[in-house]
């Protein structure tokens, strides 16, 4: 099989092609093999994760930040530029240290699909080597970029095109992990090789890019708790994408990150 970067040589040549019916069914049959287990385990960390966020506003604000006044208040707030740097570095560290568990989801896609056992560690399998280090820049350059130009289109009171800015930036950074976990490319390779699968076939990737982002927000008509369920449909949808574009290499080569380049 080519290596990733031969691959994305050809397709920058050659372009490449897409059925939406095959990649949207093998999204969804992919899917339906780690919603439940997936589901149960986001259900248990945003416990935890609620709990660590009540501690630190209680910490900081005392017992009425958790009021719905002080929310909306706090949320509608102006923030000076000092605060406004503070908040986009902050932002985009949580970005880089969630990489990884979001990568675990696409680890544990991927066990699925080929019929191999899967557990709550599997989670937490790019936390370790080098793999974390190259999740945590690809996923923070992004974060970075798109929240400092949000923030800066917002100061100016401009609607809604901070948002569409991170939505783009999340667009054309779609394939980012599953380059760096299955292709084995370096965090800056990977975020150049995901724009250029993205512009080479940019209205089927837009596509499965909303199914994703959709699919993934209906459990919240359930009572909201079933978007716990939902959430992971869109690792399976960028599983899929990625599976019918590159292919999913049998073994990933840990100490090959790194050494790749993309021109």
């Amino acid at each position: 099989m080519k290596s990733t970067l031969a691959q994305i040589e050809d397709i920058k040549k050659n372009g490449y092609s897409l059925d939406f019916a095959t990649v949207f069914n093998h999204a969804f049959e992919n899917y339906k093999k780690i919603a439940l287990y997936s589901g149960l385990i986001i259900l248990v960390f945003s416990i935890i994760a609620l709990m660590i966020y009540m501690g630190v506003m209680i910490a900081y604000f005392g017992v009425e930040s958790l009021t719905r006044d002080f929310l909306t208040e706090f949320s509608n707030q102006k923030f000076t530029g000092v605060e406004l740097v503070i908040q986009t570095v902050s932002v985009s560290v949580l970005a880089g240290l969630l990489a990884p568990f979001s990568a675990g989801f696409l680890k544990m896609a991927d066990s699925a699909d080929r019929d191999v056992e899967f557990n709550v560690s599997t989670i937490f399998t790019y936390y370790k080597g080098k793999y974390f280090a190259q999740l945590f820049v690809v996923a923070f350059i992004p974060s970075i970029i798109g929240t400092a130009l949000a923030n800066l289109v917002d100061s100016y009171d401009i609607l809604y095109v901070g948002n569409v800015i991170s939505f783009m930036v999340s667009y054309f950074m779609y394939l980012t992990l599953p380059l760096v976990i299955f292709g084995n490319l370096n965090a800056i390779d990977a975020i150049k090789s995901s724009i250029i699968i993205v512009t080479k076939n940019p209205l089927n990737l837009f596509a499965f890019f909303i199914l994703g982002f959709i699919g993934s927000l209906i459990g919240i008509f359930a009572c909201c708790v079933g978007i716990i369920f939902t959430f992971v449909f869109n690792s399976s949808m960028i599983y899929a994408s990625y599976f019918a574009i590159l292919g999913i290499q049998e073994e990933d080569t840990i100490d090959s990150i790194g050494k790749s380049n993309v021109d």
